[in-house]
């Protein structure tokens, strides 16, 4: 992995493949009501890390960005992987269909691609993720963690940690 720690909660990916395997260290420290808001431009790698954390649960079911369907459920792994796809929606009371209320913040983990324009009916535990391209290298990618509430910052720490003994090993 060349994964690159730039300061704690802030990383830089140098390919699909460190995105994808952040994704699964993310997996490692994530327990049942864990909500993660990924932001990012189109084709940023928002799914990638998705990818990363059902693998990381142990799920071994493709992953790719449900934005027809709005949720995919991945529950092949050690707890259930509920990914949302909001880009489509364009109205608050639109999540109501989405199943989103059902499973936000009990059931397994939810992923949320675009949620960040929803954030304010949603939850206010929750860990932001943006995704970044690097202007001079169309691969690359910083990717920060920004925590809303006490649980998602035990999560950056945690995740911290697992980057760091990855990175150092």
């Amino acid at each position: 992995m060349s994964l690159i720690r730039i300061a704690p909660g802030r990383y830089r990916s140098a390919s699909q493949e460190d995105t994808i395997d952040l994704g699964a260290l993310v997996a490692d420290e994530l327990v049942e009501g864990d909500v993660l808001v990924l932001t990012g431009g189109l084709g940023v790698g928002k799914t990638h890390l998705t990818k990363g954390i059902s693998a990381g649960l142990g799920d071994g079911h493709p992953v790719t960005s449900p934005t027809f369907s709005l949720m995919a459920v991945h529950d092949g792994g050690r707890i259930p992987l509920f990914h949302f796809d909001l880009y489509r929606l364009e109205h608050a009371y639109e999540l109501e269909d989405t199943g989103i209320y059902d499973v936000l913040g009990y059931e397994g983990v939810c992923v949320l691609e675009w949620g960040e324009q929803f954030q304010d009916e949603l939850t206010d535990e929750f860990l932001s993720v943006t995704l970044m391209r690097i202007e001079d290298d169309p691969e690359a990618r910083d990717i920060v963690l920004d925590p809303h509430g006490a649980r998602a910052e035990e999560l950056v720490d945690a995740i911290d940690r697992a980057v760091c003994a990855r990175v150092e090993a």
